[in-house]
């Protein structure tokens, strides 16, 4: 009798014991957060080649250890060529580059007119933050043939020359060659 209780209540002790660790185990890795760091390899000319970031995407947005970020463009087999969104003086080889797990994108709208913005559309013209404003990704795929406006209305260029010979239309892609200082970009 004294034995059918000791393993009665043994058993209810193994219950217990077991449904708590189950619980812990489940609820251990909840505020788990892994990162994905990767190391500078060589920087210069606004681009760091890093190494370790296996999973990064194209156009997705890093972060240096000096705060400075970067987008990730070419991707290959042994590391990665970041552009670097403002001086890379403060990046050296060596320095921890951080995943942020998002594609680069910039505010857009109205908000926009007349303001003055980094690359990342951070307000650098001491008027405050945007307000009321979407943001939309860098690096979109251009639309279709079918999709775009049709060109309809010209552009005058102001050399009676080239509208002659090269009718332009407005919003129409086309190269202008010409030595500088010729007026190929006035209005």
């Amino acid at each position: 009798m004294i034995d059918g209780i000791f393993i009665m209540e043994f058993s209810v002790r193994a219950a217990e014991l077991t449904t708590l660790l189950e619980s812990r185990i489940t609820n251990f890795y909840t505020n788990f957060q892994v990162d994905e760091i990767g190391r500078v390899v060589s920087v210069g000319d606004g681009i760091a080649r890093v190494y370790g970031l296996k999973e990064i995407q194209a156009g997705e947005m890093v972060e240096f250890a000096s705060g400075v970020k970067g987008i990730a463009l070419n991707l290959e087999n042994e590391n990665v060529g970041i552009v670097v969104f403002g001086s890379d003086t403060a990046i050296k080889e060596g320095d921890l580059v951080k995943r942020t797990g998002s594609i680069v994108d910039v505010p857009a709208g109205k908000a926009m007119l007349g303001r003055v913005v980094d690359a990342l559309g951070v307000p650098i013209d001491g008027r405050g933050a945007l307000s009321d404003h979407e943001r939309r990704r860098v690096e979109v795929k251009a639309p279709g043939i079918i999709e775009r406006k049709s060109v309809h209305e010209p552009m005058q260029t102001g050399l009676k020359a080239v509208d002659s010979l090269v009718p332009i239309g407005r919003g129409q892609r086309e190269l202008i060659i010409g030595d500088r200082q010729t007026g190929k970009t006035d209005p």
